[in-house]
């Protein structure tokens, strides 16, 4: 069985981390290489970068702080972030990247996600999806940053891209975002036995949290406050679920 993994995530905006609730109430948390490569040092298993602000800026993720990361990481880092092109992939992967997140040209063009997974491999490609609870959908999927909603009910769509090609999703609960309540175990349930990876993201407030998600069928499991604030230690929360006879590299 494959070991479970430890992801750090940094929402990048302006060249800074920030962190806030509910993708809003943003706040600034520090350099983003300066705070992948402690990770590193911690234990992560791998780093996520989002450049929370490229979509709805209508620009492409900054290359500069990539190939930083790139020349000071020891570990695979995702980074997404207004992805909307071919091109943008390759200079993302180019840069060093180990993997690209696309989120809000998946949704305006699902053929963009076959086209990408055919051009570097599916392995690569990673799709992230960003819903919230609601009475008619179940899960809605929102793009832009959480600030456009759309008429796609979260599974359904993910099901969707994996057909399509992705190798893996990276699934946010918009109303767990921050709350330190714990992840959409509900969600996560629906989704158990996906044919990829499965990142859970979104509430983990202590161990315990982490546990539930992997129980529940996440593959990896993925934070951002508890981790910059350094609430809860990555070689403490590895030896947590070690201890509750889950598979970590230690």
């Amino acid at each position: 069985m494959p070991a479970k993994r430890i992801i750090p995530c940094l929402d990048v905006k302006g060249g800074r981390v920030v962190k806030g609730v509910n993708f809003e109430r943003l706040r600034d948390i520090g350099n983003p290489v300066d705070l992948a490569r402690r990770y590193d040092l911690e234990g992560a298993d791998e780093v996520v970068f989002l450049d929370i602000s490229a979509t709805t800026e209508a620009r492409r993720t900054r290359l500069d702080w990539v190939r930083e990361a790139a020349r000071q990481l020891g570990i695979p880092f995702t980074v997404g972030g207004g992805v909307r092109e071919l091109q943008d992939i390759h200079d993302l992967l180019r840069a060093g990247a180990d993997k690209v997140a696309i989120n809000s040209a998946a949704v305006a063009n699902p053929g963009f996600v076959a086209e990408a997974a055919a051009a570097f491999g599916r392995q690569c490609i990673v799709v992230a999806v960003d819903v919230a609870g609601d009475p008619e959908l179940g899960w809605r999927v929102f793009t832009h940053a959480g600030r456009m909603h759309t008429e796609l009910a979260g599974p359904a769509w993910i099901r969707r891209v994996v057909d399509l090609g992705a190798g893996e999703i990276l699934l946010t609960s918009i109303d767990r975002d921050g709350t330190l309540e714990g992840f959409d175990t509900g969600l996560l349930q629906e989704l158990s036995g996906l044919a990829v990876p499965l990142i859970a993201s979104g509430g983990a407030g202590t161990e315990a949290h982490f546990l539930e998600a992997l129980q529940c069928g996440a593959d990896a499991v993925l934070a951002a406050t508890l981790f910059h604030e350094a609430r809860i230690p990555i070689p403490r929360l590895k030896a947590y679920l070690a201890a509750h006879g889950v598979s970590i590299r230690q």
